[in-house]
């Protein structure tokens, strides 16, 4: 993408910019431009600039369960977890612009007295990486409390209920439409005990510091396999601290790789071959990605 057409279009944009700055795993290589809109109407604009001039366009949330490829991704990146964070309750009704942090929801509500949310907590993404994924925790999952989410598509923004986006086990039907973007989602949660949903909250997050290991990662690389656990499933199969360059398999939870500085999108990906290799030789079990691949080598 010709850089002046992109400055030109763009100039509120930061160019060549690199993503690793933005990604949990700290890996990923420059955006040609990424733009960070602090309203509906600049996300909107944006979006009809950039497809008018056949410009593609990748939208980045927190960072979490992404891996930036080294060579970075061409066009225009769209980052939504710094501004577009906006948040309204109205009674038992909640309403995030999607890159509000599913951390902060789960605060937010609990304090309101409203329960449901609370899983939210173990979930370090926004409310629009949520609703792509149907984001879960504690056994619960963003599809129990979701009413609708606002989706940009065919060129313009609708209204997609709960039933319309196909939610399954970290699935949407946004996978098969990479062009759909979340603008918007609603919730519908019930009153509660503010101290009960606090209480539930902490216990959730030191279950959580607990089983993670305190480097960068992506989150959880694997989906579950049917009837098991991706962690157990690669510790059985003898892969904790399975380690290629700067990436590891974390010995404090083997659904972790972990960077332990300066580690390469190659790396992380040859270690993710590997493991799904070894696993399916000792095991016969087929691991299948959670984590989302973009950019270029």
């Amino acid at each position: 993408m010709h850089r002046k057409t992109l400055q030109r279009l763009f100039p509120q944009a930061r160019f060549d910019e690199p993503l690793s700055r933005y990604t949990a795993w700290k890996i990923g290589g420059p955006a040609d431009a990424l733009l960070e809109p602090s309203s509906t109407g600049e996300l909107l604009e944006s979006i009809h600039l950039a497809r008018e001039h056949s410009i593609p366009i990748t939208v980045l949330g927190g960072g979490t369960n992404v891996l930036i490829r080294d060579g970075g991704i061409r066009g225009l990146v769209i980052r939504l977890a710094r501004n577009f964070r906006g948040v309204e309750v109205d009674g038992t009704g909640l309403v995030a612009e999607a890159g509000a942090l599913y951390p902060a929801l789960a605060n937010a509500t609990a304090a309101r007295g409203l329960t449901g949310m609370e899983f939210a907590t173990g979930i370090p993404g926004t409310a629009g990486g949520a609703v792509y994924m149907n984001a879960g925790a504690y056994g619960s999952e963003t599809k129990d409390i979701l009413v609708w989410a606002d989706v940009y598509r065919d060129g313009e923004l609708m209204r997609m209920q709960n039933a319309d986006l196909d939610l399954g086990y970290r699935y949407s039907l946004l996978h098969a439409h990479p062009d759909w973007i979340v603008v918007r989602a609603a919730y519908r949660l019930q009153p509660g005990d503010p101290e009960r949903s606090k209480r539930m909250i902490r216990e959730f997050r030191a279950r959580r510091m607990a089983g993670s290991p305190n480097r960068p990662s992506c989150g959880s690389t694997f989906k579950r396999p049917p009837g098991d656990f991706p962690g157990r499933v690669i510790e059985a199969a003898g892969l904790k601290g399975t380690r290629i360059g700067q990436i590891e398999v974390s010995p404090v939870h083997a659904n972790y790789f972990v960077n332990h500085g300066g580690g390469s999108s190659e790396d992380a990906l040859k270690l993710i071959e590997l493991v799904r290799e070894k696993v399916y030789e000792r095991l016969g079990i087929e691991l299948e990605l959670e984590v989302r691949i973009l950019g270029e080598p």
